[in-house]
């Protein structure tokens, strides 16, 4: 199979089902989000509670994630998957309940029980990130690694870019019971189509002995990697301070006057922006000046922070959180690569586990981190700082990482 041919990776049939199975997970994901937010806020008004959504759902990602990654590399990384999934499928119908009639008086002590349902499924997102992971690797050969990386990324972004927009349309024309229904729908075909791969078996085991030695190994492996280390590193930061997706309720409703409809417009601009970028890396794959390419990226998406926290028109706010998408979904794909291309198979899990510390949750700490500052400082004075925190992030890493800033090929 030719590495040259932009389609290889999709040629392979259980990627096909694995990316397909990622489209549904990450429509259903997108579509609550708008929704749990713009619930939680229509029942607090308080900017604040929409960044205790990201807190609820990454605390307990982070505490179970490096016993997540340990356990990816010693159990088949399908079988963690479908419990994850399936658990996601009952924190989905638990959302709906609250919607009906029979349910709905859960809710009349405040957002409480929301919070409840987003904690347990942030444990399986800690357990199912690591499996995902390390699980796609195996499923196409290693020269493919790039190519489905970035359909990998291309499927999410363009479900992410879907999944808002879709939310805000059936929560704004047909209510939020109709928006819970479509989030369940979708998580269950997923869970489907990931019951449709067949089982690989693990690597072998690596010869550390005892759980907490095994995840030592992980962590050491990442930090005497200058490359790996300073990439997420730099994601990690970037993301904590650069990110306003947790205070887009606040500009769709009081700044740019948009509502819910506007408010799935907003929050599908990144992915928009990152889609596109998506598609071009298929093509034209990043093949030098990674390092450099990389830390210019994550400098434009910061620059992109302070001119939406700036802006007051609209569509200027759209133009400039798709372009933050198009610089964020280089961090991705280049990070992912770095990754896969560089771990050992049998300490994939861990390693991933490592990653989803500094990155996987850095949204949902962002979105805490954002809610905190808005609450000090103000919506929009917030956001401009934060920008100005993602560039000097980028000039720190620049100095400190001097193998990540000279990376020029990965081979």
């Amino acid at each position: 199979m030719s590495t040259t041919n932009p389609y290889a990776a999709l040629q392979v049939r259980d990627f096909r089902l694995f990316i397909l199975s990622r489209l549904f997970i990450t429509l259903a994901v997108m579509i609550q989000a708008v929704v749990v937010g713009w619930q939680v806020y229509e029942i607090t008004k308080d900017p604040l509670s929409l960044g205790l959504i990201g807190l609820a759902e990454a605390i307990p990602a982070i505490g179970v994630s490096l016993y997540a990654g340990h356990l990816a590399d010693i159990v088949e990384r399908k079988k963690i998957i479908l419990v994850c999934v399936l658990t996601l499928v009952f924190c989905s119908l638990a959302l709906l309940f609250f919607t009906l009639n029979i349910g709905a008086f859960i809710l009349q002590h405040g957002a409480f029980p929301i919070y409840l349902v987003i904690f347990v499924s942030g444990i399986a997102r800690g357990f199912l990130s690591p499996a995902n992971f390390a699980f796609m690797p195996q499923l196409v050969n290693r020269e493919l690694y790039q190519n489905a990386i970035t359909w990998n990324s291309t499927v999410w972004e363009g479900a992410a870019v879907a999944g808002p927009m879709i939310g805000g349309l059936i929560y704004g024309f047909f209510g939020i019971t109709a928006a819970y229904c479509a989030d369940a729908t979708l998580t269950i075909a997923a869970l489907v189509c990931y019951s449709l791969i067949p089982n690989r078996t693990l690597p072998p085991v690596s010869e550390e002995q005892g759980i907490w030695e095994k995840i030592k190994a992980g962590i050491h492996f990442v930090f005497s990697n200058q490359i790996i280390l300073g990439a997420i590193t730099l994601d990690l930061f970037a993301v904590l301070f650069g990110g306003a997706v947790a205070l887009l309720p606040i500009f769709a409703d009081e700044i740019l006057h948009v509502g819910a409809v506007g408010l799935g417009f907003l929050r599908s601009a990144p992915s928009i922006g990152a889609l596109l970028m998506a598609v071009y890396i298929t093509h034209n794959p990043i093949k030098k000046y990674l390092g450099k390419i990389l830390l210019g990226c994550v400098a434009g998406f910061g620059f992109c922070m302070i001119g939406f926290g700036l802006s007051t028109s609209f569509w200027l706010s759209l133009f400039l959180l798709a372009l933050s998408g198009a610089f964020d979904c280089v961090s991705v794909i280049a990070r992912s690569t770095m990754i896969h291309t560089l771990t050992p198979e049998n300490m994939k899990g861990r390693v991933s586990a490592v990653n989803s510390i500094f990155v996987g949750s850095s949204n949902e700490i962002g979105a805490f981190e954002s809610g905190v500052a808005a609450k000090i400082l103000g919506t929009i004075p917030s956001v401009i700082f934060g920008g100005v925190m993602t560039l000097a992030v980028v000039g720190v890493t620049s100095w400190k990482a001097i193998k990540l800033r000279r990376l020029d090929k990965l081979d």
